[in-house]
């Protein structure tokens, strides 16, 4: 199999107004098919258990997205033991014919694209714009491990032996059956990226959806089961993660866990998954990405006005919802004020309503619990600082889970609304004397993930490239948006397990190097 050189998905304008009288009936279209029922799929066949989860619009709480039928552990323990005895054919099917539906999906979601971004708007809550942004890096996601595993298919090189009659060689192979457990914020691309990485390096998957976005996800299955995927190389199961999660986590024929989302439930699964079940081969592998407390710094030598705009779009793009979005804003002494005031007038103007219209900047949050959890932490923030935008209640919050964008000026670095990851359009701004201290807060947290850097001194952006210790530093741009095999993402510290989503070395994570020396 020959592929072109990989490229990023491009981006639709939605200010052209074909693409939004477009997006427009996409989304009327997919309204008019809310509602639906979403089995269970273990081996190709659906299965009801009339445990039905419900999935509500974010904007509209009353509105009904789809019900997903639940598993049971003695479901999930077919779909494991499934997902294993597909493994023994699929290990041996060739990368190319692996990659082929890797590329055949990312074509039929490229055609489906703007039904995609509709199903985001209206189960995940996103603007048109991060919608297509999603969506985007799903095909991007599709294209780019395609052709790692083509590449991690060829013979690797070796120093052969002094030995005349010995020939060595040394190649990989896939792990075997997993579990695989998308996050709620990214519920296309991150779950696309996850699934698919794991299938088309050879092992097969159970798929866990968020309880949140079960929706999109059965949207994705549909998806892979239209290209031909056979059936057990994937498998479908929602199901509770107290009640079955962990089961699934624990189970002695599961060869890995590939996880994203908050750092509690990733040490959690980190350590079940290192306690050997009776019957269990392997020491199991686990692949976490677990969010961050992303910190966006700024000197005085720094263009103030771009500092703002990369400021606000990082901390409020989607609701603050983004494991790099920025949550904390370490600014030096002798800007601080122009910055504040800058981010703050920014901030005033942004525009939080229903998505669906496509004429909002962002949306609501993702659930009651995300409100909840989010509000608490708007009434610590008064206690912990000042509030210069928001943190009053939304006119919207009796529709939908509608926070205010809010800023809390002059915290403190120890501070819980700076320390503790809140995944809201909440944003610490915090003073540092200079930039030693700005850089000794930015690297006080327990996590890694992402973190950018605003300054004109070569100097100060030579060490911050040193010595800011998280996974994805950007230099005088935003902090989120990261494009595959552009911007490899994963973090450091509480934030993972130190992967690179969108790299080249990621496929690594499912596959294990075997070594063989032939004498003649």
């Amino acid at each position: 199999m020959h592929l072109p050189p990989f490229k990023n998905e491009p981006f639709l304008d939605f200010t052209d107004e074909r693409n939004a009288v477009a997006m427009a009936a996409a989304v009327a279209k997919v309204e008019a098919e809310l509602g639906r029922e979403y089995l269970l799929v273990i081996n190709g066949e659906r299965i009801q258990t009339g445990d039905l989860l419900t999935s509500y619009n974010p904007s509209a709480f009353k509105q009904v997205v789809g019900r997903v039928h639940r598993a049971t552990q003695e479901q999930a323990d077919q779909a494991v033991r499934t997902a294993n005895e597909a493994f023994k054919t699929w290990q041996y099917t060739s990368a190319e014919h692996r990659a082929s539906y890797l590329v055949k999906a990312s074509a039929e979601m490229r055609r489906r694209k703007l039904e995609f971004n509709a199903w985001l708007v209206l189960e995940a809550g996103k603007s048109w714009a991060e919608a297509e942004a999603d969506t985007a890096e799903a095909i991007d996601f599709m294209e780019f491990y395609a052709r790692q595993a083509l590449r991690f298919a060829e013979s690797q090189p070796l120093t052969q032996s002094p030995l005349q009659d010995e020939v060595n060689e040394a190649f990989y192979i896939p792990l075997g059956a997993g579990i695989v457990i998308p996050p709620w914020n990214f519920p296309l691309a991150i779950l696309a990226g996850m699934a698919t990485a794991a299938v088309v390096a050879g092992n097969t998957v159970v798929l866990k959806p968020s309880s949140d976005t079960p929706v999109i996800a059965a949207k994705f299955f549909e998806l892979m089961e239209s290209v031909g995927l056979p059936p057990g190389v994937m498998n479908f199961l929602p199901c509770s993660g107290g009640q079955v999660g962990d089961f699934l986590v624990a189970h002695p024929q599961t060869r890995f866990i590939s996880f994203t989302g908050s750092m509690e439930v990733g040490l959690h699964i980190n350590e079940l998954a290192a306690k050997t079940s009776p019957g269990q081969l392997w020491i199991k592998r686990v692949v976490a990405e677990m969010g961050g407390k992303d910190t966006i710094v700024v000197d005085e030598t720094a263009n103030l006005d771009e500092a703002a705009a990369g400021i606000v779009a990082s901390a409020f793009g989607y609701s603050g919802q983004k494991c790099s979005a920025c949550s904390r804003a370490v600014i030096v002494s002798s800007v601080y004020d122009q910055v504040l005031e800058k981010v703050a007038e920014r901030t005033a103007q942004l525009t939080v309503g229903d998505v669906k219209t496509g004429k909002v900047f962002t949306g609501p949050v993702a659930s009651k619990k995300q409100f909840d959890s989010i509000s608490n932490y708007i009434e610590i923030g008064k206690q912990e600082g000042r509030i210069v935008v928001g943190g009053g209640q939304h006119e919207l919050a009796n529709e939908g889970w509608y926070i205010q964008p809010t800023i809390v000026a002059d915290v403190a670095p120890k501070a819980r609304i700076s320390q503790e990851e809140i995944f809201g359009p909440v944003l610490a701004l915090i003073k540092a004397e200079n930039f030693d201290d700005a850089l000794n807060i930015a690297n006080n947290t327990q996590f890694g993930l992402t973190g950018a850097f605003y300054s004109n001194s070569r100097i100060r952006i030579d060490r911050a490239k040193r010595e800011f210790h998280v996974g994805n530093l950007y230099i005088n741009r935003k902090c989120t948006g990261a494009l595959v095999d552009v911007h490899p993402f994963g973090g450091f510290n509480m934030s993972g397990t130190d992967s690179k989503a969108g790299g080249r070395d990621y496929l690594l994570l499912f596959l294990q190097a075997k070594s063989v020396a032939e004498k003649y």
